[in-house]
């Protein structure tokens, strides 16, 4: 049997060898004559001459000695008949308390121009199936933000999905940056930050902030930014989770999951939908949309004792709420704040919709009779205000 390999350790055993017979942006086909075919979801190794490695991870068997693989750093310069080495194995990532404070791309390489990893940190894949029914806990306890507008009318579950929709520039960072403060002085809890498709700016800006506030040493930020190839901005929620799930499974400690912005990741399957050659779906994205996102979110779960507890921002393309990647991944949530730009533009911050944002939670049997009436009596005033603010 092929023995598990680490990605970027030296190794004993090497994998079947191949050849690069195609380029097609972040798509390789490489051809494995006659050795038997890597698995699919199993990581590839570029033996090429440049400086930076190159990681590919096998989407389909075209024929019975090509695969067809997805790449996940930058493939200019990468030419036919390049040697590529299977590993047998999925991209495994480092997980645990050596990540903590630690900065990491997709392929779990650390990319904070600090000290690297030691080499007995643990490891996992970053394929782990989604966790069985009955192991699973739903939660009605309430995730105590500090923040008024959403404690009183759209409660976060703890252990739940709360989505974040909202426009750029809006404050979905500093938001974040709130709920971190509550998960790390009030929950005792991890952080673990997903950039998916984030703009450089925002990355060193969150950087800087943790380090300056002390939340960093509680933190894992991993990221796959707007400048990187649609691999690696489509696999690294996978990434976060893995990590996320080790602190829950083998640490036993409540985790706080952020990804900002979880539409980037269905933007990055749709790109590698069309390098595929699918025919495009509904608005032009993938087919296998709701396959995706599902995918991601299911594997979002607490267990009991432990929550995890995901909030994720969502980029509204065009303002539309209709939008079938917002629809898909709304329809995985708990608690749905809305961002106002109209609010935002009124130096009102948090900018949130107080009329437009829901939660599941706003029931009299879990947060009670007296805050249940009293978030309605709210919710009356403000819809009364808005009816007479012309």
């Amino acid at each position: 049997t092929a023995r598990r390999m680490h990605i970027g350790h030296s190794m004993d055993a090497v994998g079947s060898q191949g050849t690069v017979v195609s380029v097609r942006g972040a798509v390789v086909d490489v051809s494995f004559g006659s050795d038997a075919l890597p698995p699919i979801n199993t990581a590839l190794i570029v033996e090429w001459d440049r400086p930076e490695p190159l990681t590919l991870e096998v989407h389909s068997h075209v024929d019975p000695v090509t695969v067809r693989g997805i790449a996940l750093q930058a493939t200019a310069g990468l030419a036919r008949s390049t040697k590529v080495r299977a590993t047998g194995a999925p991209i495994s990532v480092p997980v645990g308390d050596a990540v903590l404070g630690r900065l990491l791309d997709v392929v779990g390489t650390v990319r904070d121009c600090g000290p690297p990893l030691a080499d007995d940190t643990p490891r996992r894949g970053i394929h782990n199936p989604p966790l069985a029914l009955d192991e699973e806990t739903s939660t009605s306890a309430v995730f105590e933000t500090g923040i008024k507008v959403i404690d009183l009318l759209a409660p976060l579950a703890q252990g739940g999905k709360a989505a974040m929709f909202g426009g750029a520039g809006v404050g979905k960072t500093v938001l974040v940056m709130e709920l971190i403060h509550a998960m790390v002085e009030k929950y005792k809890g991890i952080s673990v930050f997903a950039g998916v498709g984030e703009r450089s700016r925002e990355g060193h800006e969150l950087l800087t902030d943790m380090r300056g506030s002390g939340v960093l040493a509680r933190t894992v930020l991993v990221y796959g930014q707007m400048n990187e190839p649609p691999g690696a901005r489509w696999r690294v929620p996978l990434t976060a989770l893995t990590v996320a799930e080790y602190f829950r499974d083998q640490k036993h400690q409540n985790v706080l999951l952020l990804m900002d912005n979880v539409f980037r990741f269905v933007q990055a399957g749709s790109e590698l939908s069309s390098l595929l050659g699918r025919l495009p779906s509904r608005v032009g994205y993938q087919p296998t949309l709701a396959t995706e996102v599902a995918s991601l979110q299911e594997r979002i779960a607490s267990v009991a004792g432990v929550a995890v507890t995901a909030i994720q921002a969502v980029y509204v393309p065009a303002d539309d709420f209709t939008d079938p990647a917002v629809t898909a991944i709304s329809s995985h949530t708990d608690s749905i704040i809305m961002l106002s730009r109209t609010l935002a533009g009124q130096g009102f911050y948090p900018a949130i919709d107080p009329l437009a944002s829901s939660s599941v939670l706003l029931d009299p049997l879990v947060v009670g009779e007296e805050h249940y009436r009293l978030a309605e009596r709210a919710r009356e005033a403000l819809a009364r205000f808005k009816d007479l603010q012309d």
